[in-house]
């Protein structure tokens, strides 16, 4: 089979990493891809660097893509990418914007892009019970995010979600299923489910 990832995108509290730890119960070969992070805030799940390091590997032509969120500095590198395809593992990227989506796509192997939908509640909720004490800034993401999917209503998804719906092992069976098929994007009107 073709090397594979998993582009998950979606809101603050769409279920990204928890539908990512049950991929990686379901096969040991799937990895969270840990982005590089320059600025405060969460640690876990991130490779902390500068500033300057990130634009060092831009210049370098490294860096598939880049952004800035919660005033700190996000980058996917090529290299990470490799390394993790190189090693037989599956990356599985977390993604909050269609643009990054597009960027990272753009890696020749077979990506399974899922977005992952809820409605704002469902992401006060979960993100007032994991304790982000950035809840407002968070909330603010989420509407920013759905400008996004209504801004780019015809991007191609190989599979959407509603998190609020579907369990999070579900997803992961669904996500699994669909990367052994060698699904690939396809366009959706979206409009209606983030309206």
């Amino acid at each position: 089979m073709n090397p594979s990832g998993v582009i998950l995108y979606g809101p603050p509290g769409s279920g990204k990493d928890t539908i990512t730890a049950e991929l990686a119960r379901l096969r040991p070969e799937f990895a969270l891809f840990q982005r590089l992070k320059a600025g405060p805030g969460r640690t876990a799940g991130y490779r902390l660097t500068t500033a300057q390091h990130i634009e060092e590997l831009a210049h370098a032509g490294e860096i598939l893509y880049r952004n800035s969120r919660y005033d700190a500095e996000y980058a996917i590198d090529r290299g990470e990418v490799s390394a993790l395809v190189d090693a037989d593992r599956i990356p599985v990227i977390h993604m909050g914007q269609v643009d990054g989506v597009r960027a990272v796509a753009a890696f020749p192997i077979n990506w399974v892009q899922v977005l992952l939908w809820c409605p704002e509640e469902t992401t006060r909720r979960r993100c007032a019970g994991r304790g982000d004490k950035d809840l407002d800034a968070r909330l603010k993401v989420w509407h920013e995010t759905r400008q996004d999917l209504l801004d780019h209503a015809s991007e191609p998804w190989s599979l959407v979600i509603r998190t609020d719906q579907v369990g999070a092992a579900q997803a992961a069976r669904a996500i699994d299923d669909a990367r052994l098929a060698g699904a690939s994007a396809e366009g959706r009107d979206i409009r209606g489910l983030v309206g």
